[in-house]
């Protein structure tokens, strides 16, 4: 059965089990996410790229239960479960039953939008004590998260790697991005790993790397009492294995592109302190350049979906994260 069969059901609001009155259908780049009032219900595409591989109904329920289980770490209420679509014997499809199964979805609780970090920011209503709150469950999460293995030689490679990988995406003539400024940032960062890159070793070394969330962003945390954080990158475990600093210089990253430096400044603070890491601020700058320039790659890449329609946007967005990483690179003195 075609994809855009399975959608036009999913868009139905008397399947669901709370009856909604409409169905919000969102499309990211890897799935379709319906949303009833109460509940939220997320289709895998069937694509494959370098990255994942979605190709199967196999592989899809397999990653639909890898997101509930992952993503319970830091949002253990919100993630119901997985649920079937199936077929029916006079062909019907049903969402859940003991039909033939076509396809899995991840079954969630709906968020409440105004109370994501995203939105509260825009709205300018951040509040002190949400973010000591904040802060507490991410630290006490990479506080109690199990040290990974992993060579300081390999930690240092994989920053290698992708800073190429980064620089050959950036320089591709057809999103005509500032070629001088992509070179300037890739030789910035390299210099860095030339001349510090004992800095990344030692995290490797004082067994800093764990599992972690592996895309804290503004849009995925929301807070609630006690504050929840969803939408973790499930899809590739490598992806996730990371610094919980560079993961909190990236949320602070985030942060500062939406005007509100000083949130993510303070969570890496609370951290720090906490958990008795005492992080160079060299490296927390190298951190927040390296994730502006990773997130300026994953912006053009939109435009590569033929599904997408505003280029501009997505042109624009790389932009702004190439200008935050070359002030990351200033002010951790990483300019050639």
């Amino acid at each position: 059965m075609h994809i855009e069969e399975k959608i036009a059901f999913l868009r139905q609001p008397d399947i669901y089990p709370d009856r909604p009155k409409r169905v919000e259908v969102i499309e990211t780049h890897m799935s379709w996410v319906f949303l009833t009032e109460r509940l939220v219900y997320k289709l895998k595409k069937p694509v494959r790229y370098e990255f994942l591989d979605f190709s199967t109904v196999e592989a899809r329920q397999k990653d639909c239960e890898w997101e509930v289980n992952l993503n319970r770490r830091l949002a253990g209420q919100v993630y119901l479960g997985t649920v079937p679509l199936t077929i029916r014997e006079d062909g019907g499809l049903q969402l859940g039953g003991d039909g033939q199964t076509l396809d899995w979805l991840v079954q969630m609780h709906r968020l409440p939008a105004g109370r994501m970090l995203d939105a509260v920011i825009r709205k300018g209503t951040v509040d002190a004590g949400d973010m000591r709150k904040l802060s507490q469950v991410l630290t006490d999460f990479y506080r109690h998260s199990v040290p990974l293995l992993i060579s300081p030689t390999e930690y240092r490679r994989r920053f290698e790697e992708d800073i190429q990988s980064n620089l050959i995406e950036l320089s591709a003539n057809r999103y005509a991005l500032p070629k001088a400024q992509v070179d300037r940032l890739a030789a910035a960062q390299r210099q860095f790993l030339a001349e510090q890159g004992g800095l990344l070793e030692q995290r490797a070394r004082d067994g800093r790397i764990i599992d972690a969330h592996g895309d804290l962003r503004p849009q995925h945390i929301c807070l609630t009492a006690p504050p929840v954080i969803i939408d973790c990158l499930e899809f590739n475990r490598e992806f996730r294995i990371l610094d919980p600093v560079d993961e909190l210089a990236y949320l602070s990253m985030e942060c500062e592109r939406l005007g509100a430096a000083h949130i993510g400044e303070e969570i890496l603070g609370y951290y720090g302190e906490a958990a008795g890491d005492a992080c160079p601020v060299e490296l927390i700058g190298f951190y927040k350049a390296f994730r502006a320039c990773l997130r300026a790659k994953i912006a053009v890449w939109h435009i590569a979906d033929h599904q997408v329609q505003d280029h501009q946007r997505w042109l624009g967005l790389a932009q702004t994260y190439l200008d935050l990483a070359e002030r990351f690179l200033r002010v951790a003195s990483m300019t050639p």
